[in-house]
């Protein structure tokens, strides 16, 4: 779930505490395998819901998401033009669709956070590299996750592979720190200058999470519901996101399955 901007530090977590957040990915993970496995035309954004719920309940885990500040659901399913934080009901996905699911899992008191962007059916050849693109983005701010690198450089990492493809990125929502709330100092920002910003060091944790404006503008708007942000322009948007661990030997994705 993406975050709107504060500022703070990174705090190192111990191996203890890096266990159950590596327990609590490993429930996110499931979550995106399941819902990927369902995601198909004629179903409705209610009924992946309900499959994110069922792999909370037998996990027992507790879903971060649901009662968020209000909000209804164990995950965000954005449709098309929905960038971040659709409230999942009865939607039901259309071939060709682009759906963002974005969920979390709370194990022993300790988050994870994850998003991923797919098409429903078959998809545009221009959809489907918004979508490689955003998988591109992340994996370059990946990849700087390492003892002596900077905020600057994650947030860098990411803006050039946007700016490269042509496409924009909202400014007024981000990634975070992450651990035992969901949403901690500090912001990590799709876009920086390179050695800049707060320095990593092993044992930080942080979600990453680029989204991508199809259209190649910044802009978004905020529905009459109160959560989902869609594009200013109406064109596709596209939403990745991991929770990384600096590790002793190079990042490592405490999401992934």
């Amino acid at each position: 779930m993406a975050r709107r901007f504060g500022r703070g530090g990174i705090p190192r977590r111990t191996p203890e505490e890096l266990r159950h957040m590596r327990a609590a990915g490993k429930v996110v993970a499931e979550m995106h395998a399941v819902i990927r496995d369902a995601v198909r035309p004629g179903i409705t954004t209610a009924a992946l819901d309900r499959l994110g719920r069922d792999v909370i309940e037998r996990r027992r885990a507790t879903s971060n998401f649901f009662g968020y500040h209000g909000f209804p659901a164990v995950i965000c399913a954005s449709v098309n033009d929905e960038v971040v934080h659709g409230i999942p009901g009865s939607r039901v996905l259309e071939e060709g669709d682009l759906i963002s699911v974005d969920c979390g899992a709370i194990v022993n008191g300790w988050h994870g956070d994850a998003a991923f962007t797919m098409g429903v059916g078959t998809i545009t050849a221009e959809a489907q590299r918004l979508i490689d693109t955003a998988d591109a983005a992340l994996a370059a701010a990946v990849q700087q996750m390492r003892s002596g690198r900077t905020l600057g450089d994650l947030g860098s990492a990411i803006e050039v592979v946007v700016a490269k493809a042509g496409y924009g990125s909202p400014r007024d929502f981000c990634g975070h720190g992450i651990g035992r709330a969901m949403h901690e100092d500090p912001d990590v920002e799709n876009r920086g200058r390179a050695g800049k910003g707060l320095a990593l060091d092993s044992g930080m944790v942080l979600a990453i999470e680029p989204m991508l404006i199809a259209g190649g503008r910044d802009g978004v708007r905020l529905l009459d519901d109160g959560w989902t942000v869609v594009t200013a322009d109406g064109s596709l948007a596209a939403h990745a996101e991991h929770t990384v661990l600096v590790g002793e030997h190079g990042p490592e994705i405490l999401t992934r399955g």
